[in-house]
């Protein structure tokens, strides 16, 4: 049991220092690169538990990617589990920041080094837009989510206001929503969850008494 605990701690560990090297632009950039390891290639979550897991790691403070890491660290392996995730996010990052930060004094005035960053920063948005993409893709579920999306980008973009205001305000528009839904007897994503855990059980107790 030992030895499997430490090869799947070994595993995360793997995962995240390889992500970690390969992506610029921060946390955001990161997520597709998590994405695919954690939901294609390792099978640890399915595409809505990880989109939850980014809503959270994007509401929590500090970055998205080194938050994501640790909530799929946690899930996968509890609190070691996110430790390790973590180390192995941030190590690479770390060491590589302190070379660049040495050698880059040296080069920042030659032309070629600062084509390479342009480029750098078109491949960015390129990354950032293709998170917000899939994580649009489950998150936007009915014309209420929508116009959220819409407003929170049009308040950002030309109101001065603090984005952790605007995240408490998407929360209490949720709830909000959700309750005057329910009163008036219309259905709301809540309803979908629960007709899946309905289903569940409807299996569990099939099964259960076919003696399986």
């Amino acid at each position: 049991m030992q030895i499997t605990n430490l090869k799947k701690l070994c595993d995360i560990f793997w995962v995240f220092l390889r992500i970690s090297p390969v992506t610029f632009g921060g946390g955001y950039a990161m997520i597709p690169a998590i994405e695919r390891e954690v939901v294609e290639k390792k099978d640890w979550m399915n595409d809505e538990e990880m989109s939850e897991l980014l809503s959270i790691a994007g509401a929590a403070p500090g970055g998205i990617g080194v938050n994501a890491s640790a909530l799929v660290g946690y899930h996968i392996a509890g609190i070691v589990g996110a430790i390790v995730a973590v180390i192995g996010i941030t190590l690479p990052t770390f060491l590589i920041v302190l070379m660049l930060s040495v050698l880059y004094s040296f080069v920042e005035h030659y032309p070629k080094m600062q084509a390479t960053l342009e480029g750098i920063h078109a491949a960015i948005v390129g990354l950032i837009i293709a998170a917000g993409y899939k994580m649009a893709k489950s998150s936007i579920t009915d014309k209420m989510t929508l116009i959220a999306a819409i407003g929170t980008v049009i308040v950002l973009l030309f109101v001065p206001i603090h984005p952790i205001l605007v995240i408490i305000m998407g929360l209490f528009l949720g709830l909000i929503v959700v309750y005057l839904k329910d009163r008036w007897g219309m259905r709301s994503p809540l309803h979908k969850e629960k007709a899946k855990t309905a289903i569940s059980y409807k299996y569990a107790d099939y099964f259960i008494a076919d003696g399986i």
